[in-house]
């Protein structure tokens, strides 16, 4: 039989899981406060739009905000007494208590969490591959039966996630730290450039733009799931705290000529830096890889990177990742192809050869 799968909530997570279970066969039916949300969402490919008469669900998603997500839930077991029932908020151990709290059926409720997302927001936002080789956290209670574990495995496995299994109290842990302080520091680092003047910004390079990328996502939401995580995102912000202290009383020392022990300081955090930095997965949750970059310089001309592209792929070499940089004032951008270190060399004699001008 076709699994039935409803959706409450059509931004972009929901939108974009309906879009991915629709094309894996499922029969998906949306719903959301906002008729205008839900009509695009089906016109994306995400669903059809719930109506009276339609066939009970086998899973329901709650893609509700994390403030109101546990409500929902509750409301979504009640009204569907076969339905499992599962949320996608980024924190867990809120959503659970409000959830026990109003006496909901927890053996047919299990939380979840896909680690994706976008700077925008929105149904206008989805992607049917948003979840693709993207680790998907299954979230059971001590109360969640085997059978709606499995369910919401499946829903995961289906949309493309990587699918993983962990307590709450141990989700929301580690989320705070590979998610939530990650979005603060962005914030408070982005913050910094409120009041620089015009050409002081204009000297941003890379560095700046990839420490800052997610400061632009949505306040309101992030207020929610930083509220929803305060104990968390406190502990692993105390740490940093101390650390920072730490850097802070060591350029005292240095500005101050009295910089014993200073230095020590200093490349100790970014030696620690390095070496969690290395242990971020690779593409698709694979075992970290280092890569080698071979750098580009690309004229700014309609055309050119897609041919950069194709010459990469003509040379039979896979792209790994992709970053931009515009130079200040120059008709032309760096383009950091990294890839496998066995093919480097090769890649930036065949690229050389087809006339491009290498950087470094």
């Amino acid at each position: 039989m076709t699994p039935r799968v409803r959706i409450v909530g059509t931004g972009l997570i929901g939108t974009s899981l309906g879009i991915a279970l629709s094309r894996a066969g499922y029969a998906v039916v949306l719903s959301d406060p906002s008729p205008t949300a839900c009509a695009l969402a089906r016109d994306l490919g995400a669903g059809s739009l719930a109506a009276q008469g339609d066939p009970a669900p086998d899973v329901v998603v709650v893609a509700a905000p994390p403030d109101v997500a546990g409500e929902v839930v509750a409301g979504e077991l009640d009204r569907w007494p076969q339905a499992v029932v599962t949320d996608v908020a980024s924190v867990k151990v809120a959503v659970l208590d409000r959830v026990r709290d109003l006496g909901g059926d927890l053996t047919r409720y299990v939380g979840s969490h896909p680690m994706a997302g976008r700077e925008r927001s929105g149904a206008v936002a989805a992607r049917g591959d948003l979840f693709d080789g993207r680790a998907w956290v299954v979230v059971p209670s001590e109360e969640s039966s085997p059978a709606a574990v499995d369910a919401v495995r499946a829903v995961a496995s289906a949309a493309g996630g990587t699918v993983s299994t962990m307590s709450p109290t141990d989700h929301d842990a580690a989320v705070a730290v590979v998610s939530h302080v990650p979005q603060l520091a962005s914030s408070l680092v982005a913050g910094r450039l409120r009041d620089l003047s015009n050409s002081a910004v204009a000297l941003s390079g890379q560095g700046i733009r990839d420490v800052t990328r997610v400061a632009a996502s949505d306040p309101q939401l992030w207020t929610q799931i930083l509220a929803g995580n305060a104990a968390a995102v406190r502990e692993v912000l105390a740490h940093v705290h101390a650390e920072l202290g730490e850097v802070i009383t060591a350029l005292d020392g240095l500005a101050d000529g009295d910089g014993v022990g200073a230095r020590e300081v200093l490349a100790r955090i970014v030696a620690q830096g390095n070496a969690g930095h290395a242990r971020i997965p690779g593409k698709h949750g694979a075992a970290p890889t280092a890569y080698t970059t071979v750098v580009v310089l690309v004229p700014d001309e309609p055309g050119e990177l897609a041919r950069l592209l194709h010459d990469v792929g003509d040379a039979g070499v896979n792209l790994e990742d992709l970053h931009l940089e515009h130079g200040l004032g120059q008709p032309f951008g760096l383009a950091e192809v990294s890839v496998l270190p066995a093919v480097a060399e090769r890649l930036a004699d065949e690229l050389l050869a087809r006339g491009w001008r290498l950087h470094g």
